[in-house]
């Protein structure tokens, strides 16, 4: 099976991911997390570094359980920053 790469875009929005986590993982350990949330400590860690930048949802939810995240949090924390308007007269197209 070959796999599509990511795109930019994925591969950035899976960077925000990590770091809404980790934010929220605050001083627990990687482990403890983990352990938590049903999944191995190493794919914490690599969802953490953006190593695994499309988790699967239900990795997703059970972290964010694990961490006192509601989904909206975790969506909204790695949503892409809103488009900046260059338009010279500042009104959308």
């Amino acid at each position: 099976m070959v796999r599509v790469p990511l795109s930019e875009e994925e591969r950035e929005r899976g960077e925000r991911l990590g770091r809404v986590l980790r934010d929220a993982r605050g001083a627990r350990s990687i482990v403890e997390v983990a352990v938590t949330a049903g999944i191995s400590p190493e794919t914490l860690r690599k969802i953490e570094t953006g190593r695994i930048p499309t988790p699967a949802f239900f990795t997703v939810a059970a972290l964010a359980g694990a961490l006192g995240l509601s989904l909206d949090t975790v969506s909204a924390a790695a949503a892409p920053p809103p488009a900046r308007d260059t338009s010279p007269d500042g009104l959308a197209a």
